[in-house]
């Protein structure tokens, strides 16, 4: 078999006997690594602590990983001013956290005559949040509802990066002010919680 040492080293090819004389002086196990290759390839190591490391790399690779979500937001093509503003700050919220937006412009009675009260509206949002996502689909009819899609600019594994960053940073502003410690670790504890992956439906 061709041996590996325990730091990575080429050992050589040796026979099996001389490779478990070698695992038990290094106190280590004999692992055979590729099976398939010829001759077979075994390397020295702690079994216990490979498996262990690796459980530990799978572990960390599933909490970093982004998953795709798109939120969804409603409104009706005569929106007053305030409700505009409250339904554009969940979009920016949500573009912000790496999601999609599914914009759905709702229209009844005789608002489905004037479609294009719904597209201007959507134009306009799409403007308003330029700087944080992009048009992924245009506003386009479908049945009673005009639908349009906004994709964010920052990866979603960007954002989580970002918001686990900022989080940090204000538990060590807390810690450093003892007096609001115990105030930030509950905010941050909320925030962590509200930006949890979920599906967002909202309606004017």
């Amino acid at each position: 078999m061709r041996l590996v040492g325990p730091s990575g080293e080429q050992v050589g090819i040796v026979p099996l006997a001389k490779a478990l004389e070698l695992a038990q002086e290094y106190d280590l196990d004999l692992v055979e690594v590729a099976a398939n290759a010829r001759p077979p390839v075994c390397k020295l190591m702690d079994y216990g602590k490979f498996k262990y490391e690796s459980a530990m790399k799978a572990r960390e690779a599933r909490k970093n990983q982004a998953h795709t979500v798109i939120k969804e937001m409603k409104l009706r093509p005569k929106i007053d001013p305030h409700d505009y503003d409250t339904k554009k700050g969940h979009v920016v919220r949500f573009l912000k956290q790496g999601d999609k937006v599914k914009i759905t412009i709702m229209f009844r009675g005789r608002e489905q005559s004037r479609p294009e009260l719904g597209y201007r509206l959507l134009q306009r949002l799409a403007e308003d949040v330029q700087d944080l996502g992009f048009v992924e689909s245009n506003p386009k009819q479908d049945g009673r509802n005009m639908i349009m899609v906004l994709g964010p600019h920052k990866k979603k594994t960007e954002a989580m990066a970002e918001a686990r960053q900022a989080q940090e940073a204000r538990k060590a502003e807390a810690k450093a002010h003892p007096g609001r410690s115990q105030n930030a670790a509950e905010s941050d504890d909320v925030e962590a919680s509200a930006e949890a992956p979920a599906e967002a439906s909202a309606e004017a």
